[in-house]
């Protein structure tokens, strides 16, 4: 199937901001994806990168209330169906391959695909998606170069995401292409080591209120 606009497009607009896990300990994922929605941020992004991500993910949909789970750092179609059988709702990609979109293209759940051009967007297009991730946002040229984007491909939506920060969040957000950014600094490991849930709350609740 195409992806879901709208389906996408709710994710992304739930809150300015969906939180980028790596999360190590399994133990850690049901307060800390609690302590981020009690914050307004219920769209979760649980990245693939650890041995804890799968359970992480299933625990987090089963268990936290209001919450949005999905994962991240879909590298291929074996990944992808895992994380759908996990229960996640969005799945978000750093790029694509044929062989990952001929995989969502035959799932219920919608893919968040990475690109980094203007001709990557273009591509995607072809194949239905209008919601993409804009990554790496920083090094790919950030802000100014998003922007530039927009004229000449208006259909697209973006969620800008790598050296996004509480600093320049608000220079993303001013862009009429994009709904969201995706970040790790509300979720820091010096307070999930810590199991400080009160302060990544707080965290949470400042990026909820985050505006252009």
């Amino acid at each position: 199937m195409e992806q879901n606009f709208e389906a996408v497009q709710a994710v992304m607009r739930a809150a300015p901001v969906i939180p980028v896990l790596t999360i190590e300990n399994v133990a850690d994922a049901v307060p800390l994806a609690s302590a981020l929605v009690a914050g307004g941020l219920p769209a979760i992004e649980v990245t693939l990168r650890t041995d804890a991500a799968l359970e992480s993910i299933k625990l987090i949909a089963a268990e936290v209330e209001g919450a949005i789970a999905g994962a991240g750092t879909v590298l291929n179609p074996q990944q992808l169906e895992k994380s759908v059988e996990a229960g996640s709702k969005f799945l978000v990609s750093p790029g694509t391959s044929p062989a990952l979109l001929d995989a969502a293209a035959q799932s219920d759940v919608s893919l968040l695909p990475g690109v980094a051009t203007g001709t990557e967007a273009m591509t995607l297009g072809e194949r239905g998606y209008r919601c993409l991730k804009f990554f790496p946002a920083g090094p790919a040229g950030g802000p100014t170069y998003l922007k530039s984007l927009g004229a000449p491909l208006p259909d697209f939506l973006f969620c800008p995401t790598g050296g996004v920060s509480a600093s320049n969040a608000k220079d993303y957000l001013a862009l009429k292409n994009v709904a969201c950014v995706g970040g790790s600094w509300v979720c820091p490991n010096d307070l999930i080591k810590a199991g400080d849930w009160a302060g990544i709350t707080a965290l949470a609740k400042e990026a909820s209120q985050l505006t252009s």
